[in-house]
């Protein structure tokens, strides 16, 4: 920048300082600012003060406001209430408590709201790989409650009302009995409804006691009955939920017939209307483990019904059963209503001491099958109940070989006499090789009956024994006294003994499964060398005579493996038994039985004259009427 420029931009400088100097305020008009803007934030301040009152005084009008309408809500539920439940609602608020009643066997949980069971703990059972007492249900799984008429207004529940009892915890004493009291008070003085539970010493039996005192003033005049409400969602106990999904129902039984129940094999829900008769009780069944209500009299029909969802929300869950139960209710000023639960084992003894057949609900098959159950094999369980189970069911199956040992001494000489024959047999089958097969069995059948062969002897056995594999493929599953006993590798006789889960295969688990039962395949592995000894050794003859029979005795095995696989241990072991038993005893009777004496026997018998029955003799009149028909059709 030259010289020049330097001047005039110091001339233009000075201009600027010059003006701004006499262009400025002057100290007084400064003063009168300061003035004016000290005044404006004066006012200002008194703004917001004023404002600030004004939230103040707001916020306590909002506040008594939210007071009053706290005060209005309490006063409009109060007055719902009172409406609602009118000589009730002095019991509608409270707060609840559990009161516990026990004895040597159960430990049953009482609430005061609703004076109801919430739980009930079965001291010498647990659940698989556990220690604590075995929980039958909690609050979560169950609900009990009466349904009343009052006041011509929607019926009330007793589980909505808080019960006042004087009682905390109460433990049964030896050869005692204690009784728990709960007391639902109303309004009126005089008018209240008790329930009382009472327990014994040693007992699965928890008595309920339903007493309405007064109570002609309040339920409504033209009721006669009201309606008891029993809901149960029943808990998972066991090691596999499949199986007490096959197991669990409802039971009930009328006053006039047999009990009766719901098919638990059933896969959807099902409702059962319970008004043929008046009904004496009703069972919410698990596996092994039932709860029952029973009348000192009876429940009603009108309005009873039972229910039974295979649905339950929970995976742990395995079946819901709920009933409705008529009471009557005659309006007198001192009313009583008498039940009992059971809460305890499916224990045959046990149940049938209680009577009212409360034994049926267990299992032990049908017609002529529940008797060898119910004469043989539960006395001997109950008999040897402290011995291992496994050792129980070898004593059980030798049992049964005995009782049948002169029919298999007998079973064994008739092969042993188609075996001395198999010469004869052998020449009429080289005879008829391309001859009249129908012929060739006449005189198969004829040779038999001249050396007393009976060729049928062989299934007699098996039918023997067939009706007791029956009762005990409907008994053994259910049976407590096989719950979680362990024999060998298997640790619980009642359910099957997995030696590898290899895990989901479709086909192969829709018919087999998903594991490998050893006692199963020991069954499987016998039964067929059972069969291949009972064709070759006893009957040779009858794979020539019969095919189609040697592929269904082979063939038989093979189902009750895909069946015996997933079933419980201990017929399998049952059955194992069985055949080796059946192994011993032939092999006995070998070193006894000469063939040679047999043959002499049999070359006598022949020389006797044969008697023929009438059958037979029609059946050989059949035949020639047969043959002379084809005569005639072949010259024809």
């Amino acid at each position: 920048m030259d010289k020049n420029s330097l001047i005039g931009l110091g001339i233009i400088a000075a201009i600027l300082g010059v003006w701004l100097f006499f262009s400025g305020p002057s100290k007084q008009q400064i003063a009168r600012n300061k003035q004016k803007q000290d005044s404006v934030v004066a006012v200002q301040q008194k703004i917001a003060e004023e404002e600030a009152k004004k939230i103040v005084a707001n916020t306590k009008v909002v506040e008594d406001t939210l007071k009053s309408n706290v005060v209005l809500n309490d006063s409009a539920i109060a007055a719902t209430q009172n409406d609602a439940y009118r000589d009730f609602s002095v019991s509608a608020k409270g707060t609840e408590e559990i009161i516990t009643i026990e004895n040597n066997l159960l430990k049953a949980y009482i609430s005061t709201k609703g004076a109801q069971v919430l739980k009930v703990e079965l001291k010498k059972y647990n659940r698989p790989g556990q220690t604590a007492p075995l929980v039958l249900f909690d609050r979560d799984s169950t609900n009990f409650s009466l349904r009343l008429s009052a006041y011509e207004s929607k019926p009330l529940a007793t589980d909505s009302f808080y019960f006042k009892t004087a009682e905390k915890n109460v433990i049964v004493q030896k050869s005692g009995k204690e009784d728990v009291t709960f007391k639902l008070e109303t309004s009126k003085p005089g008018s209240y409804i008790e329930f009382v539970y009472s327990l014994k010493d040693n007992d699965y039996m928890l008595g309920c006691d339903m007493r309405f005192m007064g109570m002609e003033k309040i339920i409504t005049s033209n009721v006669d009955q009201m309606t008891l409400n029993w809901r149960m969602n029943l808990p998972s106990q066991e090691k596999y939920i499949e199986k007490e999904q096959k197991a669990a129902t409802a039971y009930w039984k009328f006053t006039i017939d047999k009990p009766d129940y719901i098919n638990p094999q059933k896969e959807t829900d099902e409702e059962k209307p319970l008004n043929d008769a008046p009904v004496k009780w009703i069972s919410f069944k698990q596996q092994f483990f039932n709860s029952i209500l029973i009348a000192q009299t009876e429940f009603l029909k009108d309005g009873s019904f039972i229910k039974s969802s295979c649905r339950p929300t929970s995976p742990k869950i395995v079946k819901v059963l709920s009933a409705d139960l008529g009471i009557p209710y005659n309006h007198s000023p001192n009313e009583k209503f008498g039940m009992k639960f059971y809460f305890g084992p499916n224990d045959y003894k046990t149940l049938s001491g209680y009577g009212d057949e409360l034994q049926q609900i267990i299992p032990t098959g049908w017609s002529i099958f529940s008797y060898i159950n119910k004469w043989m094999v539960i006395p001997l369980f109950d008999f040897l109940g402290n011995m291992n189970m496994g050792i129980v069911i070898l004593i059980l199956t030798l049992i049964v070989k005995i009782v049948l040992l002169p029919i298999g001494y007998k079973t064994y000489m008739s092969g042993a006499r188609m075996r001395v024959l198999k010469p004869e047999t052998e020449a009429l089958t080289a005879k008829y090789k391309d001859g009249d097969a129908m012929k060739k069995q006449q005189e198969t059948m004829a040779l038999y009956r001249k050396a007393g062969v009976n060729p049928l002897s062989g299934c007699i056995p098996l039918l023997l024994q067939f009706p007791i594999l029956i009762a005990l493929f409907a008994f053994i599953p259910a049976a407590i006294e096989l719950r979680q006993k362990g024999f060998m590798w298997c640790d619980d006789l009642s359910t099957y003994d997995s030696i590898w889960t290899f895990g989901k295969v479709s086909i192969v688990n829709s018919i087999y499964g998903d594991h490998v039962s050893l006692f199963a395949a020991l069954m499987f592995v016998s039964t067929i060398i059972y069969t291949y000894m009972n064709s070759s050794m006893l009957q040779p003859q009858q794979g020539t005579q019969m095919p189609g029979m040697k592929f269904m005795m082979y063939f038989m095995p093979v189902i009750f493996l895909a069946v015996m696989n997933s079933y419980a241990a201990g017929l399998s072991w049952y059955y194992f038994l069985a055949n080796m038993f059946t192994f011993l005893q032939n092999y006995a009777f070998k070193w006894f039985v000469d063939d040679k004496t047999i043959r002499a026997k049999i070359e006598l018998n022949m020389k006797k004259p044969v008697k023929v029955s009438n059958f037979q003799k029609k059946l050989a009149d059949m035949t020639k009427q047969r043959e002379q028909q084809l005569k005639a059709g072949k010259k024809k």
